[in-house]
């Protein structure tokens, strides 16, 4: 860490960083952010940096609201969208702590490294490659109006975004984060660029620059990025669909050259516990009212809670593994949406699947055949539980969950659920735009 520290301080002169943004998220996964100038850099590595708490989701209500913002010396990056004239603009992820050093259990990047030193106690080191869908429209006022009419894989002229995707994957590797494809979503107007597979907490990290590089760029070009949900109403929504694989050294625990999908025990056990613990975890992976607009029928949204190979309904796919690559060997986890809080979410997945491992839960049969024209029925024969339909159902879950409580802390839990319960408080009184067009001519 000293070393760490002073590389930062001889970086920043050689570089000419005259300002330094201070980054971290509050309990739902937006980003905070205040400035300091080079003058108290190191001051700051030493000391961290005071920020009042008490307006941010997740840090009221405690006694002491005088938090410290400690900076993580191994997330300094320029910021390369930023004006070089007169010294240029890093910032740096931090954890979040109290006047006397200790880690604020409401923070979600220690949720997040706390489960994954649980992981580290056992051997392993947890790698995930999220794939992050959003949406470029013309303006984030009034009803969304698209760039363009382009399907997947769409190139131009139909795909008007080209200029944008590119500069943001400029962006995204001059900051080290490494991008391995980008291209036109299903939707009109849907994007997604997938960043190549890291550590889970690079990878948060990462995935909260991702999210704001894009709505930059976005901003630059004079338009509006959005990582809703479901914004449109007739088409496809965002996924943050996870691939996710678990190694020991330089060993990828989840292969097996013959195994069945050549997955190991291990990795049908994690998926076991991806699969029985999904219910209680549905509100970390999709925290918003509009969450459960993506969640349901004809729309490519997982819903039930199932896993298979080639079947991109199911919750859970196995991507297809290279016999002589072991390292490709992975589970894709497709509920969570990219309005979620990727420390969160990486926890609570990590936590099932070890979970999973620990209880040698198995996943049951594969499921490759298409639910949604099978008959209650039928799906009751082969005992298919489905995901939460509501917030309000997500909610009453996570409330009652043990599993959850663990992984994230009661405190933690506990703010999560105050602020969705307003939430969805807040929706029930709501007067929409469906019920004035359907129901006021007519009643």
């Amino acid at each position: 860490m000293m070393g760490d520290r002073e590389y930062v301080l001889a970086y920043a002169k050689e570089n000419n960083v005259k300002f330094i943004r201070l980054w971290f998220t509050d309990i739902l996964g937006f980003l905070k952010s205040f400035a300091i100038t080079v003058e108290e850099l190191e001051q700051a590595l030493y000391e961290g940096m005071g920020f009042d708490g008490s307006s941010l989701s997740g840090y009221a209500g405690i006694e002491e609201t005088d938090m410290v913002a400690m900076p993580d010396p191994s997330t300094l990056k320029i910021l390369p969208w930023r004006p070089k004239e007169g010294g240029t603009v890093a910032r740096m992820f931090c954890d979040v702590q109290d006047h006397v050093g200790i880690n604020f259990k409401g923070d979600p990047r220690w949720i997040l490294k706390s489960n994954l030193a649980k992981a580290k106690d056992k051997g392993y080191t947890y790698y995930v490659g999220p794939e992050l869908e959003f949406f470029y429209f013309k303006s984030p006022e009034g009803t969304p109006q698209t760039l363009d009419r382009g399907g997947y894989l769409d190139l131009t002229p139909l795909d008007v975004a080209s200029d944008l995707r590119r500069d943001t994957v400029f962006y995204l590797e001059e900051m080290g984060i490494g991008v391995e494809y980008s291209h036109h979503e299903i939707s009109a107007s849907q994007h997604e660029i997938g960043l190549r597979y890291t550590d889970a907490l690079t990878m948060a990290d990462n995935a909260m620059t991702y999210k704001l590089v894009v709505k930059e760029v976005a901003q630059k070009y004079g338009v509006y990025a959005t990582f809703m949900p479901k914004p449109l109403t007739d088409y496809n929504g965002s996924g943050m669909h996870v691939h996710q694989s678990l190694f020991k050294g330089d060993k990828n625990i989840f292969f097996n050259l013959r195994g069945s999908y050549y997955l190991s025990d291990e990795a049908k056990f994690f998926v076991g516990g991806l699969l029985k613990y999904a219910p209680d975890f549905t509100l970390i992976t999709n925290q918003w009212v509009n969450s459960y607009k993506r969640l349901v029928p004809d729309f490519g949204a997982p819903i039930f809670i199932t896993w298979a190979q080639r079947n991109r309904s199911n919750l859970v796919r196995i991507p297809i593994s290279k016999p002589n690559k072991p390292s490709s060997a992975r589970i894709e986890f497709r509920s969570p949406d990219p309005a979620c809080n990727p420390y969160l979410v990486f926890s609570v997945m990590l936590a099932a699947g070890l979970k999973g491992m620990e209880e040698k839960i198995e996943p049951g049969d594969p499921f490759e055949g298409n639910i949604l024209d099978m008959n209650e029925m039928e799906k009751q024969r082969i005992t298919i539980r489905r995901l939460p339909e509501t917030l309000l159902g997500a909610i009453k879950l996570a409330e009652e969950s043990e599993f959850l409580s663990g992984v994230l802390g009661e405190y933690a839990l506990g703010q999560i659920l105050e602020n969705k319960k307003r939430e969805w408080a807040r929706y029930r009184k709501y007067v929409s735009g469906y019920e004035i067009d359907n129901y006021l001519p007519v009643l």
